[in-house]
Protein backbone atom coordinates (compact mmCIF):
# COMPACT_ATOMS: atom_id res chain seq x y z
CA UNK A 1 0.00 0.00 0.00
CA UNK A 2 1.55 3.35 -1.03
CA UNK A 3 1.49 6.61 0.88
CA UNK A 4 -1.40 8.09 -1.10
CA UNK A 5 -3.77 5.29 -0.01
CA UNK A 6 -2.79 5.39 3.67
CA UNK A 7 -4.08 7.79 6.29
CA UNK A 8 -1.31 10.07 7.62
CA UNK A 9 -2.26 8.89 11.12
CA UNK A 10 -1.68 5.28 10.09
CA UNK A 11 1.70 6.17 8.61
CA UNK A 12 2.53 8.22 11.70
CA UNK A 13 1.83 5.23 13.95
CA UNK A 14 4.09 3.05 11.79
CA UNK A 15 6.78 5.77 11.97
CA UNK A 16 6.63 5.84 15.78
CA UNK A 17 6.72 2.05 16.04
CA UNK A 18 9.37 1.22 13.45
CA UNK A 19 11.58 4.28 12.98
CA UNK A 20 11.40 5.75 16.49
CA UNK A 21 11.15 2.33 18.20
CA UNK A 22 8.78 3.67 20.85
CA UNK A 23 6.98 1.43 23.33
CA UNK A 24 3.26 0.68 22.64
CA UNK A 25 2.07 2.83 25.57
CA UNK A 26 4.11 5.79 24.31
CA UNK A 27 2.81 5.37 20.75
CA UNK A 28 -0.77 5.28 22.04
CA UNK A 29 -0.15 8.47 24.04
CA UNK A 30 1.17 10.34 20.96
CA UNK A 31 -1.72 9.14 18.80
CA UNK A 32 -4.22 9.99 21.54
CA UNK A 33 -3.02 13.61 21.66
CA UNK A 34 -3.21 13.94 17.87
CA UNK A 35 -6.73 12.48 17.98
CA UNK A 36 -7.75 15.34 20.28
CA UNK A 37 -6.81 17.72 17.46
CA UNK A 38 -8.63 15.51 14.95
CA UNK A 39 -11.83 15.66 17.03
CA UNK A 40 -11.49 19.45 17.31
CA UNK A 41 -11.16 20.02 13.54
CA UNK A 42 -13.37 17.18 12.36
CA UNK A 43 -11.40 15.30 9.70
CA UNK A 44 -7.91 14.18 8.76
CA UNK A 45 -7.63 16.43 5.69
CA UNK A 46 -8.19 19.48 7.91
CA UNK A 47 -5.16 18.45 9.98
CA UNK A 48 -2.97 18.94 6.90
CA UNK A 49 -3.93 22.60 6.52
CA UNK A 50 -3.90 23.92 10.09
CA UNK A 51 -2.08 27.15 10.82
CA UNK A 52 -0.33 28.44 13.92
CA UNK A 53 -3.45 30.43 14.80
CA UNK A 54 -5.57 27.27 14.44
CA UNK A 55 -3.34 25.46 16.92
CA UNK A 56 -3.51 28.36 19.36
CA UNK A 57 -7.31 28.26 19.11
CA UNK A 58 -7.22 24.51 19.82
CA UNK A 59 -5.02 24.98 22.90
CA UNK A 60 -7.25 27.77 24.17
CA UNK A 61 -10.20 25.40 23.89
CA UNK A 62 -8.25 22.78 25.83
CA UNK A 63 -7.58 25.32 28.58
CA UNK A 64 -11.25 26.29 28.65
CA UNK A 65 -12.27 22.69 29.42
CA UNK A 66 -9.76 22.44 32.25
CA UNK A 67 -6.64 20.91 30.63
CA UNK A 68 -3.76 22.11 32.83
CA UNK A 69 -0.43 23.56 31.70
CA UNK A 70 1.46 20.30 32.15
CA UNK A 71 -1.02 18.38 29.99
CA UNK A 72 -1.00 21.17 27.41
CA UNK A 73 2.79 20.97 27.23
CA UNK A 74 2.55 17.23 26.63
CA UNK A 75 -0.03 17.72 23.88
CA UNK A 76 2.18 20.33 22.20
CA UNK A 77 5.10 17.92 22.30
CA UNK A 78 2.94 15.28 20.57
CA UNK A 79 1.80 17.77 17.93
CA UNK A 80 5.38 18.82 17.23
CA UNK A 81 6.27 15.18 16.68
CA UNK A 82 3.25 14.65 14.40
CA UNK A 83 3.80 17.74 12.25
CA UNK A 84 7.52 17.11 12.11
CA UNK A 85 6.67 13.70 10.64
CA UNK A 86 4.16 15.20 8.16
CA UNK A 87 6.80 17.61 6.86
CA UNK A 88 9.44 14.88 6.72
CA UNK A 89 7.08 12.58 4.79
CA UNK A 90 6.02 15.28 2.31
CA UNK A 91 2.44 15.79 3.46
CA UNK A 92 2.94 19.48 4.28
CA UNK A 93 5.50 22.10 3.14
CA UNK A 94 5.88 23.82 6.53
CA UNK A 95 5.57 22.82 10.17
CA UNK A 96 2.84 24.94 11.88
CA UNK A 97 4.14 24.02 15.35
CA UNK A 98 7.54 25.65 14.74
CA UNK A 99 6.57 28.88 16.52
CA UNK A 100 4.12 27.29 18.96
CA UNK A 101 5.15 28.07 22.53
CA UNK A 102 4.59 25.70 25.41
CA UNK A 103 2.98 27.01 28.61
CA UNK A 104 5.31 27.45 31.55
CA UNK A 105 5.24 24.40 33.79
CA UNK A 106 6.71 24.54 37.26
CA UNK A 107 9.16 21.88 38.32
CA UNK A 108 7.27 19.14 40.13
CA UNK A 109 9.52 17.62 42.75
CA UNK A 110 8.74 13.93 43.32
CA UNK A 111 8.52 12.42 46.77
CA UNK A 112 11.73 10.79 47.94
CA UNK A 113 12.04 8.02 50.52
CA UNK A 114 14.71 8.01 53.18
CA UNK A 115 16.92 4.96 53.62
CA UNK A 116 15.05 4.21 56.86
CA UNK A 117 11.70 4.32 55.07
CA UNK A 118 12.96 1.97 52.36
CA UNK A 119 14.22 -0.45 55.03
CA UNK A 120 10.88 -0.17 56.86
CA UNK A 121 9.01 -1.11 53.65
CA UNK A 122 11.29 -4.09 53.03
CA UNK A 123 11.02 -5.25 56.65
CA UNK A 124 7.22 -5.06 56.45
CA UNK A 125 7.16 -7.85 53.87
CA UNK A 126 5.90 -11.14 55.30
CA UNK A 127 8.44 -13.79 54.29
CA UNK A 128 5.99 -16.51 55.35
CA UNK A 129 3.90 -15.83 52.23
CA UNK A 130 4.70 -17.40 48.87
CA UNK A 131 5.53 -14.07 47.25
CA UNK A 132 7.34 -12.56 50.26
CA UNK A 133 10.94 -13.13 49.15
CA UNK A 134 10.07 -12.17 45.58
CA UNK A 135 8.67 -8.84 46.78
CA UNK A 136 11.79 -8.17 48.86
CA UNK A 137 13.89 -8.73 45.75
CA UNK A 138 11.62 -6.43 43.74
CA UNK A 139 11.97 -3.51 46.16
CA UNK A 140 15.70 -3.97 46.51
CA UNK A 141 16.29 -4.17 42.74
CA UNK A 142 14.03 -1.17 42.04
CA UNK A 143 15.99 0.91 44.53
CA UNK A 144 19.48 -0.56 44.08
CA UNK A 145 19.44 -0.22 40.28
CA UNK A 146 17.10 2.74 39.81
CA UNK A 147 14.84 0.86 37.39
CA UNK A 148 11.57 1.89 35.81
CA UNK A 149 8.79 -0.57 36.66
CA UNK A 150 8.57 -1.60 32.99
CA UNK A 151 12.32 -2.37 33.04
CA UNK A 152 11.88 -4.45 36.18
CA UNK A 153 9.00 -6.48 34.73
CA UNK A 154 10.88 -7.15 31.48
CA UNK A 155 14.14 -8.11 33.22
CA UNK A 156 15.37 -11.56 32.15
CA UNK A 157 17.63 -14.13 33.74
CA UNK A 158 19.97 -13.76 30.77
CA UNK A 159 20.30 -10.05 31.68
CA UNK A 160 21.85 -10.87 35.06
CA UNK A 161 25.61 -10.90 35.50
CA UNK A 162 25.60 -11.33 39.24
CA UNK A 163 29.21 -12.51 39.60
CA UNK A 164 30.30 -9.31 37.86
CA UNK A 165 27.67 -7.33 39.85
CA UNK A 166 25.98 -5.88 36.75
CA UNK A 167 22.61 -6.27 35.09
CA UNK A 168 21.63 -5.42 31.51
CA UNK A 169 18.56 -3.19 31.34
CA UNK A 170 16.39 -2.60 28.27
CA UNK A 171 14.88 0.87 28.56
CA UNK A 172 12.86 3.23 26.40
CA UNK A 173 13.26 2.76 22.66
CA UNK A 174 14.76 -0.70 23.35
CA UNK A 175 18.05 1.00 24.34
CA UNK A 176 20.20 -1.17 26.57
CA UNK A 177 22.49 -0.12 29.39
CA UNK A 178 24.61 -1.89 32.01
CA UNK A 179 23.78 -1.00 35.61
CA UNK A 180 25.73 -2.03 38.73
CA UNK A 181 23.74 -4.05 41.26
CA UNK A 182 24.42 -4.02 44.98
CA UNK A 183 25.47 -7.08 46.94
CA UNK A 184 22.31 -6.76 49.04
CA UNK A 185 20.11 -6.85 45.92
CA UNK A 186 22.05 -9.88 44.69
CA UNK A 187 21.46 -11.66 48.01
CA UNK A 188 17.71 -10.94 47.82
CA UNK A 189 17.57 -12.21 44.23
CA UNK A 190 19.43 -15.41 45.02
CA UNK A 191 17.10 -16.09 47.95
CA UNK A 192 14.12 -15.51 45.64
CA UNK A 193 15.49 -17.90 43.01
CA UNK A 194 14.96 -20.77 45.47
CA UNK A 195 11.21 -20.02 45.37
CA UNK A 196 11.22 -19.23 41.64
CA UNK A 197 12.69 -22.63 40.80
CA UNK A 198 9.58 -24.30 42.24
CA UNK A 199 7.18 -22.45 39.89
CA UNK A 200 6.11 -24.34 36.71
CA UNK A 201 6.58 -21.29 34.48
CA UNK A 202 4.54 -21.19 31.27
CA UNK A 203 6.41 -21.92 28.04
CA UNK A 204 7.93 -18.82 26.50
CA UNK A 205 8.33 -17.00 29.83
CA UNK A 206 11.12 -19.10 31.37
CA UNK A 207 13.74 -16.36 31.02
CA UNK A 208 11.84 -13.65 32.92
CA UNK A 209 13.12 -12.89 36.42
CA UNK A 210 9.97 -11.90 38.30
CA UNK A 211 7.17 -14.45 37.92
CA UNK A 212 3.61 -14.50 39.23
CA UNK A 213 3.21 -17.74 41.16
CA UNK A 214 -0.54 -17.75 40.44
CA UNK A 215 -0.36 -17.00 36.68
CA UNK A 216 2.99 -18.74 36.04
CA UNK A 217 4.13 -15.84 33.83
CA UNK A 218 5.89 -12.45 34.27
CA UNK A 219 4.52 -9.95 36.76
CA UNK A 220 2.58 -7.00 35.38
CA UNK A 221 3.32 -3.39 36.29
CA UNK A 222 -0.12 -3.15 37.93
CA UNK A 223 0.75 -6.03 40.26
CA UNK A 224 3.97 -4.32 41.35
CA UNK A 225 2.04 -1.05 41.96
CA UNK A 226 -0.51 -2.97 44.04
CA UNK A 227 2.07 -4.70 46.25
CA UNK A 228 3.96 -1.45 46.90
CA UNK A 229 0.74 0.41 47.75
CA UNK A 230 -0.14 -2.29 50.30
CA UNK A 231 3.31 -2.21 51.88
CA UNK A 232 3.40 1.58 52.18
CA UNK A 233 -0.02 1.57 53.85
CA UNK A 234 1.16 -1.16 56.23
CA UNK A 235 4.20 0.89 57.27
CA UNK A 236 2.16 4.09 57.60
CA UNK A 237 4.19 6.27 55.25
CA UNK A 238 2.09 9.28 54.18
CA UNK A 239 4.11 10.17 51.07
CA UNK A 240 2.85 9.38 47.57
CA UNK A 241 4.82 6.21 46.80
CA UNK A 242 4.89 4.23 43.55
CA UNK A 243 7.52 1.98 41.95
CA UNK A 244 8.99 5.13 40.39
CA UNK A 245 9.55 6.59 43.85
CA UNK A 246 12.36 4.09 44.42
CA UNK A 247 14.01 5.26 41.18
CA UNK A 248 13.74 8.89 42.33
CA UNK A 249 15.14 7.96 45.73
CA UNK A 250 18.04 6.05 44.13
CA UNK A 251 19.03 9.08 42.02
CA UNK A 252 18.62 11.56 44.87
CA UNK A 253 20.70 9.48 47.28
CA UNK A 254 23.44 9.14 44.66
CA UNK A 255 23.53 12.91 44.18
CA UNK A 256 23.58 13.53 47.93
CA UNK A 257 26.46 11.05 48.18
CA UNK A 258 28.51 13.08 45.69
CA UNK A 259 27.89 11.15 42.45
CA UNK A 260 28.43 13.04 39.19
CA UNK A 261 25.24 14.05 37.37
CA UNK A 262 26.52 12.45 34.15
CA UNK A 263 26.98 9.12 35.99
CA UNK A 264 23.41 9.33 37.31
CA UNK A 265 22.18 10.07 33.77
CA UNK A 266 23.87 6.91 32.46
CA UNK A 267 22.55 4.81 35.35
CA UNK A 268 18.97 5.98 34.80
CA UNK A 269 19.13 5.72 31.03
CA UNK A 270 18.08 9.34 30.46
CA UNK A 271 18.65 10.43 26.86
CA UNK A 272 19.11 14.06 27.91
CA UNK A 273 21.03 15.42 30.90
CA UNK A 274 18.22 17.97 31.36
CA UNK A 275 15.91 15.14 32.49
CA UNK A 276 18.41 14.15 35.17
CA UNK A 277 18.81 17.74 36.36
CA UNK A 278 15.50 17.59 38.25
CA UNK A 279 17.46 15.86 41.02
CA UNK A 280 19.64 18.96 41.45
CA UNK A 281 16.42 20.85 42.23
CA UNK A 282 15.58 18.28 44.92
CA UNK A 283 19.06 18.65 46.37
CA UNK A 284 18.77 22.46 46.42
CA UNK A 285 15.41 22.29 48.17
CA UNK A 286 16.86 20.07 50.88
CA UNK A 287 19.91 22.33 51.20
CA UNK A 288 17.63 25.36 51.64
CA UNK A 289 15.61 23.53 54.32
CA UNK A 290 18.81 22.63 56.19
CA UNK A 291 20.04 26.25 56.08
CA UNK A 292 16.68 27.60 57.30
CA UNK A 293 16.62 25.04 60.11
CA UNK A 294 20.20 25.40 61.31
CA UNK A 295 21.58 28.81 60.29
CA UNK A 296 22.21 30.87 63.48
CA UNK A 297 20.24 33.83 62.09
CA UNK A 298 17.16 31.60 61.76
CA UNK A 299 17.33 29.89 65.17
CA UNK A 300 14.48 31.41 67.17
CA UNK A 301 15.49 29.94 70.50
CA UNK A 302 19.23 30.44 70.38
CA UNK A 303 20.83 31.68 73.57
CA UNK A 304 21.84 35.36 73.60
Amino acid sequence: MNRNTQSPLVRYRIYLQLEKSLQPNTVDAYIGDVNKLLVFFGDVDRLLSVTLDDLREFLSAMADVGVNARSQARIISSLRSFYGFLKLDGYIPDDPTRLLRSPKVGVRLPDVLTLQEIDDIINAIDLATNEGQRNRAIIEVLYSCGLRVSELCSLRMSDLYLKEQFIRVTGKGDKQRLVPISSRAIAELEAYFVDRNRIPIKRGYEDYVFISERLKKPLSRITVFHHIKELVARVGIKKTVSPHTFRHSFATHLLEGGANLRVIQLMLGHESISTTEIYTHIDRVRLREEIIAHHPRNCKNKKM
